[in-house]
């Protein structure tokens, strides 16, 4: 491995505090290193002192001449008139510059005789450096190459030509990501890159990053994707580094080794220096010892102390309240349909989401699961009939926060607005905000001016104001820590009401919910089961391979050597494709079925209140139930229609069990 940029006793402080202590690090060439640690250990800080940002207290970075850094913030502002086309081209400055140096240098060498000077052969020196250069950023191909890029960051060509400031900033930092990726830096340097990307255009970064011929160093709190680039992590700790040659969850296993021995040395040495120390007050009075005493003083004064690294234990910690009881039907949808001018996101689309499901909403970008959300929660209007349920209290997480928070409001105010009765007292206010790590320096923040994790904790504590029975959550795990997906995660699982949730995040998906909805091609289908039941049905690994084109799932039968048109399953002799349209109806009657058996309860459940009735001869005598027999004896008839439908709904589910070799 060849060095690219050496950091050499970097120190930094605040306030008196070390940030930094001393710290040293090789990024080589061709490195893919994840930088880690607690939030306010100087990841960011690291990263402005390698770009020449932020000068370090002490030490020295070196950086060889020629070298190119790009880098990609956390959050930035995009002024002007210029679309997604022209900024997008501004990335090819560099190759025009160097294209015009080059040409000056050869007109410059054509006049010159001084072959043997210094200055001459610096400048020959300097034409290969770009000619170098050129190779790596110039293929003639340049136009091409920004339209392919900002299509894998999911930008649509007819988006091209709009101007950037039409966009929300997640889609600008995009065109700035494209921007970069066209530079080819020999070292990016990238913030938080994931929390602009939807799943395609994740998986396309990925993708591109695996043949990125340059290094990246990156801080990232999506787990997969730090495992899926990364071949290093480095972590920041107590002022110091601590580099491991693996990717992100494999780190965590050694750091796990690596602070074990911390403890054990830690503890032998507290067991020393208590032996001293008893030595020392025994004997330090005691004029034969006195002399050992003080020497023994003198060593534990200049002892190097084993210190153990402190983890992260803070983290937001919280319970749904209990869900009041609501009908059985929370959600109805029938007919239902979205247009946007000429471009239908979806139609005909019928369900009924029941009484404490849990729903999982996927699919690609633009199929419309973030629209149904906000039809149901009435920001939108649409075709057909979308309703709740009797007694549905709706609690809404918006995947952009500005839906839900006031930008003017401060911490408190929101909590505060939000309170009722006894959640309203000052103490219960900032009770909750402590749960969600907003301390008192927080209380006056304005909400536009928090991080995109604070603003996500503080729409997750406004939530739990509010008996809800019906949790919808969009893209709830956008930017936020690993520990606090793991809370949110263990929080929903208790939750005893209904929920419906959108997520690319396959391991928050798993275990959560039990019907999964899929968007896709203006349709909604749906599929009975766990997240991983849905993913076996596809025959696909990784959610991630769902999220692409459909030809992911062509990739993965051909990683299997088979043919999906024409291949056999072995115990019922069905194509792939014959077994994946019988099993689709099979789910289809399996939720029939389902319903007709709710209809069979509360049709049983009506007939029995009416036979109490009937049981009654005051009640008879009444002239208001003067027509209770032609009701009994048409309920009846409803319920004999009932069973009839649910004998013929078995009977078709167990052929085609039997079709399907089940």
């Amino acid at each position: 491995m060849h060095p690219l940029i050496s950091l050499n006793n970097i120190s930094v402080s605040f306030s008196g505090n070390d940030l930094f202590k001393n710290i040293s690090l090789v990024i080589n060439e061709r490195d893919r290193i994840g930088l880690v640690g607690k939030n306010g250990v100087g990841k960011s800080t690291l990263l402005k002192i390698i770009l020449g940002f932020q000068e370090p207290d002490g030490g020295v970075v070196v950086i060889p001449d020629g070298r190119n850094i790009g880098y990609l913030p956390q959050e930035m502002v995009f002024e002007g008139t210029q679309t997604i086309w022209t900024e997008t081209k501004k990335a090819f400055k560099e190759l025009n510059d160097l294209k015009d140096r080059e040409e000056q240098i050869q007109r410059e060498l054509l006049e010159r005789t001084d072959y043997e000077s210094d200055s001459y052969q610096k400048i020959i020196e300097e034409l290969g450096n770009i000619h170098i250069r050129l190779e790596i950023i110039d293929d003639g191909k340049g136009e091409q190459k920004a339209e392919q890029i900002l299509l894998g960051l999911g930008f649509s060509r007819e988006e091209f030509d709009r101007k950037i400031t039409e966009f929300s900033g997640g889609w600008q930092m995009r065109v700035e990501l494209a921007k970069l990726i066209l530079q080819a830096p020999d070292l990016l340097l990238l913030d938080e890159p994931t929390n602009h990307l939807d799943i395609d255009s994740i998986m396309w970064l990925e993708d591109f990053f695996s043949e990125y011929p340059g290094s990246i160093m990156m801080i990232s709190h999506d787990r997969m994707f730090l495992d899926n680039i990364t071949n290093r992590t480095v972590e920041i700790v107590n002022g110091r580094t601590y580099d491991y040659a693996v990717s992100y969850t494999k780190y965590i296993e050694v750091r796990k080794d690596r602070i074990d021995q911390q403890k054990a040395a830690f503890d032998n040495q507290q067991q020393y220096i208590k032996q001293q120390e008893r030595f020392i007050e025994r004997f330090k009075a005691k004029a034969s010892k006195a002399k050992q005493a003080q020497s023994k003083m003198k060593q534990l004064e200049k002892l190097d102390r084993v210190e153990i690294d402190e983890t992260d234990s803070s983290s937001i910690q919280f319970r749904f309240p209990p869900a009041p009881r609501s009908g059985d039907v929370a959600v109805k949808a029938r007919d239902c349909g979205k247009t946007y001018g000429q471009k239908t996101i979806f139609s005909g689309v019928d369900f009924d989401i029941f009484r404490g499901e849990r729903v999982a909403f996927v699919g690609r970008n633009g199929m419309g699961k973030s629209t149904m959300i906000k039809m149901i929660v009435g920001d939108e209007r649409g075709d057909g009939l979308l309703n709740t349920g009797h007694n549905v209290e709706v609690g809404y997480y918006a995947q952009i926060q500005e839906k839900t928070l006031d930008p003017e409001f401060t911490v408190e105010k929101v909590i505060e607005h939000e309170a009722t009765g006894d959640n309203a007292k000052i103490h219960k206010v900032r009770g909750l905000l402590g749960a969600f790590l907003f301390g008192s320096e927080d209380y006056n923040k304005k909400v536009k001016v928090l991080s995109g994790g604070e603003k996500s904790r503080l729409a997750l504590a406004k939530l739990l104001l509010r008996e809800c029975n019906l949790l919808i959550l969009d893209e709830p795990t956008n930017h936020l820590d690993i520990s606090a997906k793991e809370v949110l995660k263990k929080a929903l699982k208790d939750y005893n009401g209904t929920l419906i949730v959108v997520s690319h995040d396959r391991e928050f998906l798993q275990g959560l919910t039990d019907r999964t909805f899929e968007f896709k091609d203006g349709n909604v289908r749906e599929h009975i089961g766990t997240i991983n039941d849905f993913l076996s049905g596809y025959q696909i690994r990784s959610f991630r391979e769902f999220e692409k084109e459909p030809k992911a799932a062509k990739k993965v039968a051909k990683a299997k050597q088979v043919e999906p048109q024409k291949a056999k399953d072995v115990a019922s002799g069905l194509s792939n494709k014959e077994r994946w349209e019988l099993d689709k109806e099979l789910k289809k009657l399996k939720n029939g079925l389902r319903s007709i058996e709710r209809k069979i309860e509360n049709q049983e459940k009506e007939i029995s209140k009416l036979e109490e009735t009937l049981a009654d001869p005051n009640a008879l005598n009444d002239p208001k139930n003067a027509d209770v027999f032609h009701q009994h004896a048409d309920m009846q008839r409803k319920l004999e229609d009932y069973m009839h439908r649910w004998e013929k709904a078995g009977s078709e589910i167990d052929a085609l069990s039997q079709k399907l070799g089940g």
